[in-house]
């Protein structure tokens, strides 16, 4: 299937080519931007090794995208949702849990008003 064609980084300035919004170094300052003054920072503490351990052997058990799967697409899982965050109570049990590809991610934080879509 053909890719779309890289756009430039939205850094002002920045001459490189991205798949995403930024490139990997600014994606990474807009990250802790983010970490640093708008994510809570209790929710900093809940996701240090611990998390990383449990995500990286949920995502190793549950390696396709469970969303896609349910529409029949077979697409590599990248990321690990809390269906009930842990902001509002939610766990890091198994059954709290959901392997997620980027895009189904993004949609469900946005549908949920987790991050952008305040």
């Amino acid at each position: 299937m053909p890719r779309k064609p890289k756009r430039a980084c939205q850094q002002p300035g920045c001459p490189n080519l991205t798949d995403g919004l930024y490139c990997e170094q600014h994606q990474r300052e807009a990250n802790a931007r983010y970490n640093k003054y708008e994510r809570d920072p209790e929710s900093n503490k809940r996701y240090g090794r611990k998390w990383k351990r449990i995500r990286d052997r949920y995502i190793k058990a549950h390696p396709l995208c469970e969303e896609c799967k349910k529409h029949g697409k077979l697409v590599p899982a990248e990321e690990v949702h809390h269906i009930l965050p842990l902001s509002r109570g939610g766990s890091n049990a198994t059954d709290n849990l959901m392997s997620l590809c980027k895009s189904c991610h993004s949609s469900i934080t946005v549908r949920d008003g987790d991050r952008w879509g305040r």
